[in-house]
C-alpha cells in the first residue's frame, strides 16, 4: 500500500478525508463562471439597484439638498456626498447575495460542497473560492456605478482612483462574514435575518446623512457598522481628505475579512468533514 501510495500521491488524497487547503480554490470560480454564463442578466441586475437610487437622488431629493457637510467639514453636493456610499452599498450587496444565498443552496439541498470534498479540495479552497467570485461580483458592480460617478462629474479628486480597491475590500469583508453566517441558517425563511442585519447597516452607516446628525449613544453604535467604515473610506477618498483614520477604516474591514474566511472554512470543516 506504502509502495503505491509512493507512486501515486495524490491517491491518498482521494483516499483520506481533504486537508484543509489543496490550491484549488480557482476550480470554484470557475465553476460559478460557468454557471452564469446563461444567467448573465441575473448577475447584471445587482448593479441597477444603487444606480436607480443614485438617479433618484440627482433628479429629485437631490434639488432639495443643495449642499451638506462632507469631509472635515467641507461642503459638497449631496449628489457627490451620497454616491460613495451607494458604491460601498453597490460592492455589499452584491458579495452578501453570492456569499449567503447560493452559498446555502449549494450547502443545504444542492449537497454541492460535499461532492468538493471527495476530491483534493479541502473547506478552505470552497471557502476562498466562493468568497473570491462574491468579490468579484461585488467588484463588477462597482465598477459599473464608478463608472457612472465619472459620467455624473461626482469624482472631485485623483484619489478617486482607489474607490475600487476599497469596493474590493468591502466585498471581501461582506462575503467573507456572509459565508460564515450563512453556514448557520437551516431553512430560506431564516434569510430574514440577513435582510434584518442588511438593511439597517444599508440605511444608517452615514450612507445619507452625516455622523452628526446622530445623537452621541447612537454614533457608537453606527460606528461598528462595517458599512459604514467603507462608506466613510470611500467618502474620504472621493474628495482626496486623506487623514490617518483612513487606516482605522482599512484595518476593520481586513479583521472583518479575515475572521469571516477563518469562520467559513472552520465551520464547513465542522459541517462536512466530521
Amino acid at each position: 500500500m506504502a509502495t503505491v501510495l509512493d507512486r501515486r500521491p495524490g491517491l491518498l488524497l482521494r483516499i483520506l478525508p481533504p486537508g484543509l487547503y489543496a490550491g484549488r480554490a480557482s476550480k470554484l470560480i470557475e465553476r460559478s463562471m460557468l454557471a452564469y454564463s446563461r444567467m448573465w442578466l441575473v448577475f447584471l441586475s445587482g448593479a441597477f439597484e444603487p444606480l436607480f437610487y443614485l438617479l433618484a437622488f440627482q433628479v429629485g431629493f437631490g434639488k432639495l439638498v443643495s449642499e451638506v457637510a462632507g469631509p472635515g467639514g467641507r461642503p459638497m453636493s449631496y449628489v457627490a456626498f451620497v454616491a460613495p456610499a451607494l458604491l460601498a452599498s453597490s460592492a455589499m450587496n452584491g458579495a452578501i447575495f453570492d456569499s449567503t444565498f447560493n452559498v446555502f443552496f449549494k450547502f443545504r439541498y444542492a449537497k454541492t460542497y460535499d461532492a468538493m470534498l471527495a476530491t483534493p479540495i479541502g473547506p478552505l479552497d470552497v471557502a476562498i473560492g466562493e468568497i473570491s467570485w462574491a468579490v468579484l461580483r461585488g467588484g463588477l458592480y462597482s465598477v459599473a456605478f464608478f463608472g457612472v460617478m465619472l459620467a455624473m462629474g461626482l469624482v472631485a479628486s485623483p484619489w478617486a482612483v482607489l474607490l475600487i480597491p476599497v469596493a474590493l475590500l468591502v466585498a471581501f469583508a461582506f462575503a467573507a462574514i456572509g459565508m460564515a453566517c450563512s453556514t448557520f441558517l437551516r431553512s430560506p425563511s431564516q434569510f430574514d435575518f440577513i435582510q434584518l442585519a442588511v438593511m439597517p447597516m444599508f440605511l444608517f452607516s452615514t450612507t445619507f446623512y452625516p455622523l452628526s446628525v446622530y445623537p452621541d449613544a447612537l454614533r457608537i453604535v453606527v460606528q461598528c457598522f462595517p458599512l459604514y467604515h467603507g462608506v466613510e473610506l470611500m467618502r474620504e477618498l472621493s474628495v482626496g481628505a486623506l487623514n490617518w483614520g483612513m487606516l482605522g477604516h482599512l484595518g476593520y474591514l481586513a479583521a472583518l475579512a479575515v475572521v469571516g474566511v477563518w469562520g467559513a472554512a472552520r465551520r464547513l470543516t465542522h459541517l462536512l468533514l466530521r
